[in-house]
């Protein structure tokens, strides 16, 4: 451990953790991150989002380490822009996947995020994309599986996220991984696969361990990732599922909650 700070490694998610509702960093939030690297950790972000959606905002704030992105499927050197692992998911799998949900709870609205460094998320009729991510319509179902794919993502038009992945879950459970990661946002992933194997994998290449990392996150997608760090910090919004996990709740994303830990645990 560093004689200045307790942890070698900080884990952040970024949407509702790291970044505010505009998709910035506070300069707080920075400074904080940059007092504990300079005291011998390194901060590693770890997100659902894939690289073609994460790379803008890794560039915007000047980082250039190891990310963890597409829920763990993707290790990326962001000051290389070089895509290290990347894990697709099995489409025929994902099809009988799909089908046995939709046979459960009817027709779904549909997305999917394609492999690689610029890999394309195609979007739907019906689906609904957060923010104003760039995405290709696609009208023919058949077009999903035309190339190597991330994830699947799913909307219903009328469960919630929480039903819509506990329905999922139960249906296809034993063909994919069912992760909810935010607000209208539930994906299908390959068999095994979370931000804890991602983690995992990267922390590997920076010669880190589990026992010396302190992770925060807002979405039940970041329980593994807490089940696998030493200790995990829920922000004050974060859903109820990972706040029962939680070794801490810290302020929300809009008030520096990982400013509050991380200048708390310099100071110690």
């Amino acid at each position: 451990m560093s004689a200045g700070f307790p942890y070698r490694l900080i884990a952040t998610d970024l949407d509702g953790t790291l970044l505010r509702s505009d998709e910035s960093v506070s300069r707080r939030t920075r400074e904080a991150l940059a007092a504990a690297t300079e005291a011998g950790a390194a901060h590693i972000v770890v997100t659902g989002r894939a690289v073609p959606w994460t790379r803008h905002i890794l560039d915007d704030l000047g980082y250039e380490g190891l990310a963890v992105c597409g829920q763990g499927a993707q290790v990326y050197d962001a000051g290389q822009h070089r895509l290290l692992t990347s894990v697709t998911l099995d489409r025929q799998l994902a099809g009988v996947a799909l089908a046995k949900i939709e046979a459960e709870v009817g027709p779904l609205y549909l997305a999917a995020s394609r492999d690689g460094l610029d890999g394309e998320v195609l979007v739907g009729p019906g689906y609904a994309v957060t923010g104003a991510l760039p995405s290709i319509p696609f009208t023919d179902a058949s077009d999903l599986w035309t190339a190597p794919l991330n994830k699947i993502y799913i909307q219903h038009p009328e469960l919630s996220d929480d039903e819509l992945a506990e329905a999922s879950r139960r249906a296809a459970g034993g063909f994919v991984t069912v992760a909810m990661a935010g607000e209208g946002i539930v994906e299908l992933l390959p068999l095994g696969l979370s931000k804890a194997t991602g983690l995992s994998l990267a922390a590997r290449r920076l010669g880190v361990k589990a026992a010396e990392t302190i992770a925060f996150g807002d979405m039940p997608n970041d329980v593994p990732m807490f089940g696998w760090a030493s200790y995990g910090v829920a922000m004050a919004n974060a859903h109820e599922e990972l706040k029962a996990v939680a070794d801490e709740v810290t302020a929300s994303n809009e008030e520096d909650g990982i400013a509050v830990v991380l200048e708390r645990l310099l100071a110690d």
